[in-house]
């Protein structure tokens, strides 16, 4: 409840600070209830006014997990390129989502 981190893994040789991000990209699917894709392709497409909402992390890899129509928490991901981070991001909410 509130965003916060339940569980964390970092691979080996992974930068320190994709940890950080990736707990904001996290955090960011769950409090603004969608993917952080879609905050960053407002960004992209001029809405520039995302930038100053507090907590709004606007770069892909943050999806939000969602059970019978409810949020339940998030996955963030970070420390490749941001569209192989919302390709992880899936992998790892399609398995969540199996595991009901």
């Amino acid at each position: 409840e509130g965003g916060n981190l339940l569980y964390l893994q970092r691979m080996d040789e992974t930068q320190i600070g994709s940890i950080d991000v990736a707990i904001a990209k996290g955090q960011s699917a769950v409090k603004f209830k969608r993917p952080t894709k879609a905050l960053e392709d407002a960004v992209v497409g001029g809405r520039q006014a995302i930038l100053k909402l507090p907590g709004a992390m606007p770069v892909e890899g943050g999806l939000p997990l969602v059970v019978d129509g409810k949020i339940i928490g998030a996955i963030g991901v970070s420390g490749v390129q941001s569209n192989q981070d919302g390709i992880i991001a899936k992998a790892g909410a399609d398995a969540a989502a199996k595991m009901k």
